[in-house]
């Protein structure tokens, strides 16, 4: 029994990677998609403060293109951890996906460092007892606290929104209030044995990555609730671990290619370019739509 939640780690581990991995090449290999033709366009640097582009330019075809990806970096830093759009189109669901995210930004955070933690003291046991260890167990706990709390108040107004919102009910499948409840339990349950294993929660976890790395499969839990909750926290977050990519969540992938080839592409087609020959193939796929104003 004590080989299940290992066990459950590793699978989770595995299909999440499989799954990212395998939507990424079904997104890459997909045909060209229509360009929003928006602007601005973030990589236009100078020209992004306005809305311009280098379809100012005069002759522009003959003058090279500047490309800033320090400014595509800025937009989408803003973008990914603070939700800019929603927060401008959309607060009130802004106010309630900002700590759903953050949370979890903060929770991958913090498991990298517990995952860099647990290798160095694979590597030298006495690091533990360094400075730079006690300065990052308790920065360990008070960003996995705020993560787990961000997250489950977040989780819990999105679910809430859903289910008061007249207007969303229209776009809310079944799943949609699934994936939900399922973080409010898995951050709910973590966040339950946070409290009650408090200080070793995050200590037993990190024993738990440890004995990963090197195939340990002995038990990180002495019995007892308060105990036994850490271990049943690792397995919910491994079974969401896998669970997301599954699903329509897997947008955290997605959101890459929406910016980049579809919001973003601002690629001109010049004749000989890579981009006229990818529109030819799209071009000759043949049409395979059955509504009644297309014809074969």
């Amino acid at each position: 029994m004590t080989a299940i939640p290992y066990l459950v780690a590793y699978l989770g581990i595995v299909i999440f990677l499989i799954a990212v991995i395998a939507r990424v090449i079904m997104w890459i290999r997909m045909p060209i998609h229509l360009r929003w033709e928006l602007y601005p366009v973030a990589h236009e640097g100078k020209k992004a403060a306005y809305g311009g582009s280098y379809l100012e330019e005069s002759e522009w075809w003959n003058r090279p293109r500047e490309f800033s990806l320090i400014s595509e970096i800025k937009s989408m830093a803003a973008e990914i951890l603070f939700l800019v759009a929603l927060k401008e189109h959309n607060r009130s669901m802004w106010t309630r996906s900002f700590p759903f995210h953050f949370g979890l930004y903060l929770i991958t955070g913090v498991s990298v460092l517990m995952f860099l933690e647990a290798v160095c003291l694979l590597y030298d046991a006495g690091l533990a007892s360094s400075l730079a260890f006690r300065i990052l167990d308790p920065v360990i706990v008070i960003l996995g606290a705020a993560g787990l709390l961000l997250g489950l108040i977040g989780a819990i107004g999105l679910l809430h929104r859903r289910l008061i919102a007249w207007e969303l009910k229209e776009f809310s499948a079944p799943a949609d209030y699934f994936n939900l409840a399922f973080f409010v339990v898995a951050f709910g349950i973590s966040l339950a044995g946070l409290v009650l294993a408090w200080p070793g929660f995050f200590s037993r976890v990190k024993i738990f990555i440890a004995n990963m790395l090197v195939m340990d499969l002995a038990p990180i839990s002495d019995g007892g609730t308060a105990a036994v909750l850490p271990v049943i926290s690792i397995m919910l977050m491994s079974l969401l671990l896998a669970y997301i990519p599954l699903t329509h969540m897997s947008h955290f992938i997605s959101k890459y290619f929406a910016y980049h080839s579809i919001r973003w592409n601002d690629e001109p087609n010049l004749p000989g370019s890579s981009e006229e020959k990818t529109i030819r193939e799209a071009l000759g796929r043949p049409v395979s739509w059955s509504a009644p104003h297309i014809r074969v």
